[in-house]
C-alpha cells in the first residue's frame, strides 16, 4: 500500500491553493493534507477543512478563530484553528509533513517558506516574492538544510522540465545559452498609451488567458509578473540576466523555452492550467493526472511571439534593473509594487502611475547589501515607507 504524502498548503484559499485542492482531491491515495492556511476568505477555508478534514486550519485575523472552530466542531471535524505569522510558520515546518505548497502571495508568505525551507521539506514554490525579496539567503538555506525546491510558476515549471535531471545550476556545464520566459502581455497587449492612461482595476484583472487572483493580474497587466520572474529565475536556475530573455506569446501554450549551445531549443507546452505544474511538483519525478484537457494544436493553429515592449510596459524593465543593480533593490522593488498596486486597485492611483511609484522608490531608497533575515525585512518595511509616501504626494 502506497504511503501518503502529508502536505501543507499555505494560501489553501488563493487560485494556486484552490488548484493544488484540486489536483490532491483526484489523488487521494497519494496525498493527505494535514494544514491549510488563509487570511481573510474564512468561508471559503471552511468549505475545503470539510472536503480536507485537516488537522490545523489558520486563518489571518484572531478574530476569526473563534468562529471558524465552532463552524468546524459543529461539523464534527476536529480541526486545531490557529491565527497570524507565527502559526503560519507552525504548520510550514511541522514534522510530520512531507510536503509544502508555498502560495502566500507577496512578502507575507517569505518567512513560512524560509520554515519550511529549514526543516528540510520539499517546496511547492508558488511566491516568486520570496525569491524577489531574499534570493541569496532563500536558496543559501536550500542547500544548507536539504530541502528541494520544485518551481510551480508556470514558467519556471517549464524550464524545470527542459534542463537536463542533473542541471545543477551549471548552465555552461549543461550547454545551456539561454532561457526564453513566455509572456502572454496580459489584457493591454495591444493597447496604446492613451488607451493605458484610463484603464480600470477590473480591466487590469481580466486576464485573457489565465485565472488568477487581483494583485497577480494587475502585475501580469503591467508585464511587472514577468520581471519578478525573470529575478526569480535568475536565482532557481543560476543564470545572469543576460541569459534571461522575455518573449511575448500570447496564446500561453509554450509556457517557456530553454535555448542550448548547440542551437537546440527545448520547450514545455500545455494549456494554460495551473494544474499541470502543480501536478508534476507534487508527483515529480513521476507523473500523475492533472484533471487538464489535452493540448490541441490543429484547434490552436498558430502560435505567435514578439519583443516585449518596454515603453507601453515599463515595469519589465524596471525588474532587469533591480536584478542588475543587486543588493536590496529588488525587494525595494517588490515592496514598492505591492504598495503601488494595492493603491490602484483601491482606485487612489491610476493604472500608469504603478511604473513611476516603483521607479521612484528604486531611486530614493539607496543600495545596500543585505546580509541576513533582518536586514531583508527592514530594507522591505523601509521600501514600503518610501512608497506610500510618494503616493501621498500623488494628485488627487
Amino acid at each position: 500500500m502506497m504511503t501518503r504524502q502529508k502536505l501543507t498548503v499555505l494560501g489553501a484559499t488563493g487560485s494556486i491553493g484552490v488548484s493544488t485542492l484540486d489536483v490532491v482531491a483526484r489523488h487521494s491515495d497519494r496525498y493527505e493534507v494535514v494544514a491549510l492556511t488563509g487570511n481573510s476568505r474564512v468561508d471559503v477555508l471552511y468549505d475545503q477543512c470539510l472536503q480536507h478534514r485537516p488537522r490545523y486550519a489558520v486563518v489571518g485575523l484572531g478574530a476569526d478563530v473563534a468562529g471558524l472552530a465552532a463552524r468546524l466542531r459543529s461539523a464534527g471535524l476536529a480541526t486545531e484553528v490557529l491565527a497570524g505569522p507565527a502559526a503560519l510558520e507552525r504548520v510550514a515546518a511541522l514534522p510530520e509533513v512531507d510536503v509544502v505548497m508555498a502560495a502566500i502571495v507577496g512578502a507575507a508568505g517569505l518567512q513560512p517558506t524560509l520554515a519550511a525551507v529549514r526543516q528540510g521539506k520539499r517546496v511547492l514554490l508558488a511566491n516568486k516574492e520570496v525569491l524577489v525579496m531574499a534570493g541569496a539567503l532563500f536558496m543559501a538555506e536550500v542547500k544548507r538544510h536539504g530541502a528541494t525546491l520544485l518551481p510551480i510558476d508556470s514558467e519556471h515549471n517549464a524550464v524545470f522540465q527542459s534542463l537536463p535531471s542533473n542541471y545543477a545550476g551549471n548552465p555552461a556545464g549543461a550547454g545551456v545559452s539561454h532561457i526564453l520566459l513566455t509572456a502572454s502581455g496580459g489584457p493591454f497587449l495591444e493597447a496604446t498609451l492613451e488607451r493605458l492612461q484610463s484603464v480600470t482595476p477590473d480591466e487590469a484583472c481580466a486576464h485573457p488567458n489565465w485565472a488568477m487572483g487581483r494583485k497577480i493580474s494587475v502585475d501580469s497587466a503591467t508585464l511587472m509578473n514577468k520581471g519578478l520572474e525573470v529575478i526569480e529565475a535568475r536565482w532557481l536556475f543560476n543564470l545572469s540576466p543576460e541569459q534571461i530573455e522575455v518573449v511575448i506569446h500570447p496564446q500561453s501554450v509554450i509556457h517557456s523555452l530553454v535555448q542550448y549551445v548547440d542551437g537546440s531549443v527545448l520547450a514545455e507546452l500545455g494549456n494554460p492550467d495551473m494544474r499541470t505544474p502543480i501536478a508534476y511538483a507534487l508527483a515529480w519525478p513521476e507523473r500523475i493526472a492533472a484533471g487538464v484537457a489535452p493540448l490541441d494544436l490543429p484547434a490552436i493553429a498558430r502560435l505567435g511571439f514578439e519583443r516585449p515592449d518596454f515603453v507601453r510596459f515599463p515595469c519589465l524593465a524596471l525588474a532587469y534593473r533591480a536584478l542588475r543593480v543587486g543588493g536590496n533593490a529588488a525587494t525595494v522593488l517588490n515592496a514598492a509594487n505591492e504598495v503601488a498596486v494595492a493603491a490602484f486597485l483601491d482606485g487612489r492611483i491610476p493604472f500608469l502611475a504603478i511604473a513611476g511609484i516603483i521607479a521612484a522608490t528604486l531611486d530614493a531608497v539607496p543600495v545596500r547589501p543585505m546580509p541576513d533575515l533582518a536586514a531583508i525585512l527592514a530594507e522591505d518595511e523601509a521600501a514600503r515607507a518610501v512608497a506610500i509616501a510618494l503616493l501621498e504626494r500623488q494628485p488627487a
